[in-house]
């Protein structure tokens, strides 16, 4: 009994002292590995805040959240650039333009006159199932859509058709190919001339131009089918041109009216009138085909005039009418075919819709090259 006590004695206190001698020994290790071993576990929480401050984490979460903020591609050279409605006056302005730095495909029902030699024209129907081989083999890089109707004396079931599910079809086309980059010429008549608009739209004003025109709403259903699918396939780079009224070889109403020896003004107004020149509007398309380029842009020439002296520099004569008088007058001459000048077309000469071109000039570089003088006389030299 007593050799048990001496031994249960001695191992008793043995396993005390056993106990704190390790614990000693860790402690007074502990301190010399701590600047080591406390960055190492604290090390995700400490840097992980300072990270949004480096440059090129936040840019690859951003891509996930905005299509603004994308990585941008570098230029290539792979893949041609296509052009719907290649065979109207800015289709054809704006090949002649690429042809000479990028490959160029057209589509047109319409043939090309005086097509150079590089370029390849696609005589088809936009409609067609053949325009989406045009994507399915893998050479296109950029789609222009230039390809509108813009006939004031189409029915509205062929501007819809045409204008709005063409539009359709090749917007399922480039989602499906997965196309870099689109460019939309739309107009700032989307805008509409209103008596209650301020000085100068943005892009950011209502487009409210199908309220009195009918005709245009299929070009307000264009404009908002990009700007969807601006949002919904951050995966292209889409850009929606808004120029106010084009000058030059064009028929469209506002050259045919500046071509009357006679025109019609509203007795009463004079409205403050915009224009850009035809080859500015393909420049800043040619501009809007850079990689990196996205969003809604307005497009104006180099300034502003009264209506009365830009028909006075043309050397034109106009007839004031009365309000009243003038739409019933027009709508006798429209539906006898003696003008070319839509009746709905009356209220550009009777109320201001002018745009602000800033975000064009800050993020596209676009500045326009011809004066307003050559705007203006290019209605009769530059056809």
């Amino acid at each position: 009994m007593a050799s048990r006590k001496k031994t249960a004695a001695k191992k008793q206190p043995a396993k005390p002292a056993k106990r704190p001698q390790p614990a000693a020994r860790r402690r007074t290790k502990k301190p010399a590995p701590a600047p080591v071993s406390a960055p190492v576990a604290e090390s995700p929480l400490v840097v992980k805040p300072v990270e949004p401050a480096a440059p090129g984490p936040p840019e690859r979460r951003e891509e996930v959240v905005t299509p603004y903020n994308r990585p941008r591609r570098a230029p290539t050279a792979e893949g041609a650039v296509l052009v719907t409605g290649i065979c109207g006056r800015l289709g054809r302005l704006l090949a002649r333009r690429l042809h000479r730095v990028d490959r160029v495909i057209g589509v047109d029902r319409r043939p090309f006159k005086g097509k150079p030699k590089d370029i390849v024209h696609h005589q088809i129907d936009v409609r067609r199932k053949k325009t989406r081989d045009l994507f399915r083999s893998g050479d296109v890089r950029a789609v222009v859509h230039l390809g509108v109707l813009h006939d004031p004396r189409a029915s509205d079931k062929e501007h819809h058709s045409w204008n709005v599910v063409a539009f359709q079809k090749l917007l399922e086309y480039l989602a499906q190919y997965n196309i870099p980059k689109l460019v939309v010429l739309s107009s700032a008549n989307v805008y509409g001339p209103q008596p209650d608009n301020p000085q100068f739209l943005t892009e950011e004003a209502p487009l409210l131009g199908a309220q009195s025109f009918r005709g245009i709403r299929d070009l307000v259903d264009l404009d908002m089918l990009a700007q969807s699918f601006f949002w919904r396939h951050p995966q292209t780079e889409t850009v929606i041109l808004r120029p106010c009224h084009i000058l030059g070889g064009v028929h469209n109403a506002p050259s045919n009216y500046l071509r009357l020896e006679r025109p019609m003004t509203i007795l009463g107004f004079d409205p403050m009138v915009q224009a850009v020149h035809e080859r500015d509007v393909v420049d800043a398309i040619a501009l809007a085909l850079r990689p990196g380029v996205r969003g809604i842009f307005n497009l104006r020439g180099p300034g502003e005039l009264p209506l009365s002296r830009v028909l006075a520099q043309l050397g034109r004569k106009p007839v004031p009418v009365p309000s009243p008088v003038a739409k019933g007058a027009l709508d006798r001459l429209w539906r006898f075919r003696l003008t070319s000048f839509p009746p709905p077309e009356l209220d550009h000469i009777r109320y201001v819709c002018m745009v602000d071109d800033t975000r064009a000039r800050q993020v596209l570089g676009y500045r326009p090259s011809y004066t307003l003088e050559q705007t203006l006389a290019a209605v009769d030299s530059d056809r």
